[in-house]
């Protein structure tokens, strides 16, 4: 399973999933199935219209709305943080490959290679479909050129299954109360974190993410628990004060 780091606002490294093939091209159906039918109600309006529309504002009107599909993907990126409503249903967004949201420049360029990607001469997408299911990060051309890709913004695991998907004793009793700083993406940020260093040994994601969350939430590690300890002991401690707050 393909991913890319990205460095959330704590400075932890995080392990984002790669979007698929499938995904990207239903995201771009949906944002084709709007214009279609867009351009059907458009159709019937000119129709309705044209008996008392000059042929001069028929085509004003015409322009205005090739000019909406030819610039739909590059507004839509920059206004709506890297997603069309497409990518925004299938909850997967466009993002730099150092994992910071892109720049103007880098959503032009991809946006200015969709004529190779996906342009009639160039085999109508056949291009960005076999670089999509060829490349390491599933890029297509305009996505290499402009280093980006598109990601999954959905978590791995959703917060219920973060704070809530393990049971604790009747009788535990929490050890750190300040757990009630943190908010549901601290939680999840620290379950990331876990996730990762059972997956891959990296012990250096537990000293950082530790020595963010003891600043937090004000509290030092105790003697008698080291980092990976405490931020499991973290994680029942939110779930149990929290279900008393429901």
């Amino acid at each position: 399973m393909d991913s890319i780091k990205i460095s959330t606002t704590q400075n932890i490294d995080i392990d984002y999933e790669v979007s698929g093939l499938g995904e990207r091209m239903a995201a771009r159906c949906i944002d084709l199935a709007i214009f279609v039918v867009g351009g059907i109600i458009f159709m019937i309006l000119m129709t309705v219209a044209s008996m008392n529309m000059s042929g001069t504002a028929a085509i004003v009107i015409a322009i205005i709305f090739f000019a909406i599909f030819a610039f739909y993907d590059l507004v839509c990126e920059m206004m709506m943080n890297g997603q069309s409503i497409g990518k925004r249903v299938l909850k997967i967004k466009v993002i730099s490959l150092d994992g910071t949201q892109p720049t103007f420049s880098q959503y032009l360029l991809r946006w200015l290679f969709r004529i190779i990607d996906f342009g009639i001469p160039f085999g109508w997408g056949t291009v960005a479909l076999i670089a999509v299911a060829v490349s390491k990060n599933h890029q297509r051309l305009g996505d290499m050129l402009a280093k980006t890709t598109v990601i999954k913004t959905v978590p791995r695991t959703q917060l219920e299954n973060v704070a809530f998907s393990f049971s604790l004793p009747e009788d535990y009793v929490p050890r750190f109360k300040e757990v009630l700083h943190l908010n549901d993406r601290d939680v999840e940020l620290i379950h990331e974190v876990l996730m990762g260093y059972y997956q891959t040994g990296n012990a250096e994601l537990i000293y950082t993410m530790t020595a963010k969350t003891t600043a937090h939430i004000a509290v030092n590690v105790p003697a008698d628990m080291n980092e990976l300890q405490f931020l499991e002991t973290v994680l029942k401690d939110y779930k149990a004060l929290t279900s008393v707050a429901i």
